[in-house]
């Protein structure tokens, strides 16, 4: 009983370095500009400004149209990653075929390759296809990936044959047995995905900035560069501060609602197996 006041302390301690920068940068989102790097800190706007620094944010980029590029970009991922991932997961799982374990093994064996190593001939490969500063060219090449495939398979493993065979029974094809039958119990498992590919695709950077080069088509996370490069302009710490706001919210909310379905999807490939 006695270690339960320690432990608490160092939770706290650490939740408090861990939300110190969070929350640094949502108050530097209302402090005047010289405010924003004082010294000594201030931790509370000392000459409070609204949201004039986010209109300053819009006024020297489009931030709005950021925001939109990267709910669409986002939105694509996770609609085409959890249905054609639990397709694909489905598939391995409940259906024997011949190389099914090889064809399996390479799909995972392209989680060892990093992604900067495809960088490259994926970018030939875009251009050939004339998809380049497009929003083809940044949404396709990324819309599958082998983690849903796997942790999809994971969860329809412990899915009931014999549920499946009686809808087989009743003639159902299969396709109608995967969407009426296998998704709905797959909901847990489809939410953390979806919770998962999203935060992946929001804060994503390397693909876009090599992809598109019209600024109407940047994401948040490239935009964001328009108010810290020095070689344009003076550094905007406090319209900064402000777009990385409006750039966090979306994950801060989704990361307070959905953390079960986060932490559930993490762990499931080390439990299931």
């Amino acid at each position: 009983m006695r270690e339960r006041p320690v432990r608490i302390l160092v939770a706290v301690a650490a939740a408090a370095i861990f939300a110190f920068p969070i929350w640094f940068m949502v108050s530097s989102a209302f402090k005047a500009e010289t405010e924003v790097q004082a010294i000594p800190m201030h931790f509370i706007p000392h000459d409070f400004q609204g949201f004039a620094q986010f209109r300053q944010a819009a006024e020297i980029a489009p931030l709005w149209r950021y925001f939109l590029n990267s709910w669409i970009y986002a939105a694509a991922h996770v609609a085409i990653t959890v249905f054609f991932g639990a397709l694909a997961g489905f598939g391995f799982a409940k259906y024997r075929f011949p190389g099914r374990t090889l064809l399996f093994l390479a799909v995972l064996s392209t989680i060892m390759v990093p992604f900067q190593v495809l960088v490259v001939p994926l970018f030939v490969e875009v251009k050939w296809f004339g998809w380049e500063n497009s929003y083809a060219g940044l949404i396709i090449p990324g819309m599958m990936n082998a983690f849903g495939v796997f942790m999809m398979r994971q969860y329809a493993t412990d899915l009931p044959d014999e549920l499946i065979e009686a809808a087989r029974v009743d003639g159902a094809g299969e396709f109608h047995i995967f969407l009426r039958i296998a998704l709905p119990l797959l909901l847990p498992a489809l939410a953390s995905l979806a919770i998962i590919v999203f935060i992946w695709s929001w804060g994503n950077f390397l693909w876009p900035l090599v992809i598109v080069q019209d600024k109407d088509l940047n994401v948040l996370s490239v935009g964001m560069t328009s108010y810290s490069q020095p070689y344009q302009r003076e550094p905007m710490w406090g319209a900064a501060m402000a777009a990385s706001t409006v750039a966090t919210l979306p994950i801060a909310a989704l990361f307070v609602f959905f953390q079960r379905y986060f932490v559930k999807g993490l762990t499931a490939a080390a439990v299931k197996g």
